[in-house]
């Protein structure tokens, strides 16, 4: 077996790639508009009610419509689902695993095809829709490749007369509630994850992009996949997503989403339902309130390309994102003022035209975002941006609010969209002191020349993922494994060594000779 690499990036400053990417947009463009239907089992459903999927730079322009379902197709999905898990629990894992990969290879010969439906649905400029599509296909490589080595097991001790075994089997069927940020990435690698371990899945989309996933199931039919593995089930979440969570023959949740949403199916879960004989088990991702800290020894200009980087791109909307600057008073002002410049040189527009930043996802998002801005006047001085424009899409100016309190709404509250407050820090100490002052564990950086100050943070900075002198934001499937603490969910660290053993349960074999 080739070892595993993560798909390398994109060069668009390379003029083939560029043409390439170009032809791919053409491409998308020649099918938007279609219908896609539901899978259930082997059958493709149409309904007549549709999910309807927009272009947030062009609110206009419909990227396609899915069939939505009912409690009706989510319980025959449910019903599917739990047939199919008697067989494929029992098929090998490499031949589960060579699905994945053939499916892997599928995307990849299209990879751009996919990157560009990413830039139409959801947004995204060019780097960041090709990252999405790498790390889908990261996803589906390295998942694979860990379930050859979960295989045989763990070994344990065996004494005189005796021979025992550790092994993994399957949970069931699992419910995944994907998002619409990482609409590829996320999306596929929470399934995979679940399917390559021998669950069934009832696979349900956010509501704003479900055409990727629809795209995505088409490839896993074409790689392999038996039917009734990966039921497709796009719907409300009030309707089919809360009967989906309760429901008896649910063995687990993979969601990833709002904090509000990630307490309400903990919740929900936690309740024993007529005919249900197990604890379901909830792996969750919910957001974050991430913060870079940047030291008085450091590389200034490290740290205000890293926040503006990382607060910005993809227009803040990723939990991972930068949305507090925490900086020592000594070098507060020079790397506020340089971020302020950076900032100002960015471009926000439609995402064909490869800006640096397209729009934010739909109307709420945008008020949402709009709203914090109003609140950036109360709470500290907008120095760039603190405009929107949502006439043809949801344009939001990336915007940076100085000297905010670090108790203040802005410093405290998930916002999710392209603001960053700035909030001065008297020393080290206290930067990591306001670093933790939140209910997320997600992500941080520091940016320091000082490895003792390094060293403290590594101790005492309170999230799953941190990280010196770089962003916060762009986690590497197997590099570094991803996932927060705290209100952030359960820190199931997606892309990580220990990641599939969550999909499955272990049983020990004890034989005397």
């Amino acid at each position: 077996m080739i070892p595993y690499k993560h798909e390398p990036f994109t060069d668009f400053t390379n003029e083939e790639n560029k043409k390439a990417y170009q032809e791919a947009l053409q491409k998308v463009e020649g099918y938007l508009g279609q219908d896609y239907p539901l899978y259930i089992g082997a059958e493709k459903v149409t309904t007549d009610e549709k999910i309807v999927s927009y272009n947030p730079a062009d609110k206009e322009e419909v990227i396609g419509r899915v069939s939505k379902a009912s409690r009706d197709h989510a319980e025959k999905a449910m019903k599917e689902a739990s047939a199919a898990f008697e067989s494929w629990k029992k098929v090998k894992p490499e031949i589960r695993a060579d699905v994945l990969f053939k499916a892997a290879a599928i995307i990849r010969r299209r990879k751009h095809e996919f990157s560009a439906l990413l830039t139409k649905e959801a947004g995204k400029p060019w780097n960041e829709a090709d990252a999405d599509t790498a790390e889908a296909i990261d996803f589906l490589e390295f998942y694979a490749r860990q379930m050859l080595k979960l295989k045989d097991g763990v070994p344990v001790e065996s004494r005189p007369g005796e021979y025992n075994r550790y092994d993994y089997i399957p949970l069931g069927v699992g419910i995944i509630i994907s998002p619409w940020n990482f609409p590829f990435a996320i999306m596929a690698g929470t399934a995979v994850a679940a399917i390559v371990t021998g669950n069934t899945i009832l696979l349900k989309p956010a509501s704003t992009t479900p055409i990727v996933a629809a795209k995505f199931v088409e490839v896993m039919m074409e790689a392999g996949l038996p039917s009734g593995v990966l039921n497709f089930v796009p719907g409300s979440g009030a309707e089919v997503g809360d009967y989906l969570v309760d429901h008896p023959k649910t063995r687990f949740i993979s969601f990833t989403g709002s904090r509000d949403v990630g307490l309400r199916i903990f919740n929900r879960a936690s309740q024993l339902n007529d005919g249900q004989i197990w604890l379901k088990r909830v792996i969750a991702e919910m957001g974050g309130k991430d913060t870079i800290v940047v030291d008085k020894e450091a590389d200034l200009e490290l740290a205000a390309q890293s926040i503006v980087k990382s607060a910005f791109g993809f227009s803040g909307q990723k939990c991972s994102a930068c949305s507090r600057a925490v900086i020592v008073e000594d070098v507060y002002d020079q790397v506020l003022n340089r971020a302020v410049e950076l900032t100002k040189q960015l471009t926000v527009g439609n995402p064909t035209e490869n800006h640096f930043m397209g729009p934010v996802i739909d109307q709420a998002a945008f008020d949402k975002i709009m709203s914090y801005a109003e609140i950036g006047k109360e709470e500290g001085r907008i120095l760039t941006g603190g405009e929107g424009d949502s006439s043809k899409g949801y344009f939001v100016q990336p915007t940076i609010i100085a000297d905010v309190d670090p108790k203040a709404r802005l410093m405290q509250e998930e916002i999710f969209g392209p603001v960053v407050a700035f909030a001065k820090a008297k020393d080290f100490d206290e930067a990591l002191e306001i670093a933790n002052n939140t209910e997320y564990g997600l992500t941080g950086a520091v940016i320091t020349t000082n490895r003792a100050n390094m060293e403290k943070a590594r101790e005492d900075f309170h999230v799953g993922n941190l990280y010196f002198n770089r962003g916060c934001t762009g986690a590497i499937v197997g590099y570094q494994p991803f996932g927060g603490f705290n209100m952030s969910g359960t820190d199931s660290k997606a892309g990580g060594p220990d990641y599939l053993q969550l999909h499955m349960q272990a049983k020990t074999t004890s034989e005397t000779f």
